[in-house]
């Protein structure tokens, strides 16, 4: 597997318009360094391509969800009492943004 270079960092950060100083760089080429470890690591695991692939980490792994109950709502007049300004069913707040 090609190792990763301070260069190729370079290039594709180029490409991809993001400009990395020394540190960042040096800070992207540590992580691909972890990355192709880990990779390597794999690699060498005898047999590798007979395991199945994992979906869960438990074989007996199931969804529990419970049913959709529906609930009775707070009515609209009681939320409405809340607030300091609503026209309507809307509730009015101050403008934020220019």
């Amino acid at each position: 597997m090609q190792k990763f270079t301070k260069e190729m960092v370079d290039d594709y950060a180029d490409k991809l318009l993001i400009g990395l100083t020394e540190e960042e760089n040096k800070m992207v080429l540590d992580e691909f360094e972890v990355i192709d470890a880990t990779i390597d690591m794999i690699n060498e695991i005898p047999d590798i391509e007979k395991v199945e692939p994992m979906t869960h980490a438990l074989d007996d792994f199931e969804y529990v969800l419970r049913e959709d109950e529906p609930e009775e709502s707070v009515p609209i007049e009681d939320l409405l009492a809340n607030c300091d300004d609503h026209t309507d069913r809307e509730v009015q707040v101050p403008r934020m943004v220019g």
